[in-house]
């Protein structure tokens, strides 16, 4: 008997009701869901597939202990899963365990500050990013830029998305940028041959991978950036976030966010830290069942292409088309997005976007409005008023998709 099928069993905890379960190829891992819910806010969260609910429900009724450096049994089950799901996070973003480690923390803001905050003082001439940043990457590099007393500088990007820069402006400095912005889902191009421009300049890249984990993972996998942060959460895991980083970077850390699980020895006025390279990141107790959950998350998507019959990628690019080709003919309306693109963004013109969100709402459609943490380029820069955001994931459908397009063309036609 599974974690998901004792749930009825704990008398404080009611049964869930049965859904109308869809076909698995179109809600594999979702048959929970209500067939009359569209959930359209997967760029802030994912939902959670079963089996990542069944392993958060088999950590805490079934082994719900501590781990590191345990000897009972519970306590070594921890262990294993948590390294089995380290190995899993490298073996996805295709980085070599000998010269790269996996450590979690809050979230991906959570983990960026971390990093920058413990950064070599005097190590960096200048940092960059550029103006379309999510504020996780946006406020870091301001806060870091302040403290070091350098210059921050604001990259543009050209039509393909690539980043606009000079070689020579790379010489030492910390580059943080996003591999999928959160708006309108536009890649970064050329994120390779930024690295590898940044590493012959003696600089340090930190690439913002929480958009395209989910969407785009060709962007990110194989990169060797120095780190690459993302959020379990939006990749159909628990709240939970993650830092691959290279040994060389985290050896690197004048480590000052300290606490037990980092330390071999401790004394009266000094300690040694571990020489686990991955523990640098990580004070105190750790989130076993976020992280566990992570590593069944990451399984699960590696065997959607074998149950459905289609990739994930590929399937949520053919929903996107769909969406943005009813979208896009309507009125009033302005559209932010490429055809194919699992966010799109929508900016109103006879309504107010929260107002719009909640007429959506209403109808059970769940969209996200307001300027989605970018706001120095959308309210800033650009001017726009709040936008409606539409963010696909592995559990939408394309009856989703036609009963958002019928609800939007009403209200919109209506204005």
């Amino acid at each position: 008997m599974t974690a998901g099928q004792r749930r009825g069993l704990w008398p404080w905890r009611a049964p869930r009701a049965e859904p109308v379960r869809p076909e698995p190829s179109e809600r594999y891992g979702f048959g929970y869901l209500a067939a009359d819910a569209v959930y359209l806010d997967s760029a802030c969260q994912t939902l959670r597939p079963e089996p990542v609910i069944d392993a958060l429900d088999e950590y805490y009724l079934d082994y719900n202990a501590c781990g590191g450096r345990v000897k009972y049994s519970w306590g070594r089950q921890v262990d294993e899963r948590v390294e089995a799901t380290r190995a899993a996070v490298l073996r996805t973003l295709g980085l070599p365990q000998r010269s790269y480690a996996t450590s979690f923390t809050l979230n991906t803001t959570y983990g960026l500050n971390l990093l920058l905050q413990q950064l070599p003082a005097g190590r960096y001439r200048r940092v960059i990013t550029t103006h379309t940043e999510h504020n996780s990457v946006f406020l870091a590099t301001m806060s870091f830029a302040r403290r070091e007393g350098i210059e921050r500088v604001l990259l543009e990007r050209d039509a393909a998305g690539a980043l606009v820069y000079r070689d020579e402006d790379l010489a030492d400095a910390l580059v943080v940028v996003s591999a999928m912005n959160n708006v309108d889902g536009a890649a970064t191009a050329g994120l390779p041959e930024l690295v590898a421009a940044v590493r012959r300049r003696g600089g340090t890249t930190v690439i913002d991978a929480a958009q395209a984990m989910a969407h785009a993972m060709p962007l990110v996998r194989g990169l060797k950036a120095d780190a690459i942060c993302f959020s379990a959460h939006k990749v159909y895991g628990a709240s939970l976030g993650i830092v691959a980083a290279s040994h060389e970077l985290l050896s690197s850390l004048e480590v000052s966010f300290v606490g037990g699980g980092m330390v071999a020895r401790v004394t009266e006025d000094d300690y040694t830290l571990l020489p686990e390279l991955h523990t640098r990141l990580e004070a105190g107790l750790q989130p076993w069942a976020e992280i566990i959950a992570l590593g069944k998350a990451l399984e699960w998507l590696d065997g959607v292409p074998a149950a459905t019959g289609e990739s994930h990628e590929a399937r949520e690019h053919r929903l996107a088309e769909s969406l943005y080709d009813g979208l896009v003919g309507l009125p009033r309306m302005r559209l932010l997005g490429e055809r194919g693109s699992s966010l799109l963004s929508l900016i109103p013109e006879r309504v107010d976007g929260h107002r719009l969100a909640g007429f959506l709402s209403k109808a059970d459609i769940m969209v996200r409005s307001g300027y989605f943490c970018t706001h120095h380029w959308l309210q800033e820069r650009e001017g726009y008023d709040p936008l409606v955001r539409f963010s696909l994931g592995a559990h939408t459908t394309q009856d989703d998709v036609g009963r958002t397009l019928e609800v939007v063309g009403k209200l919109l036609r209506g204005l």
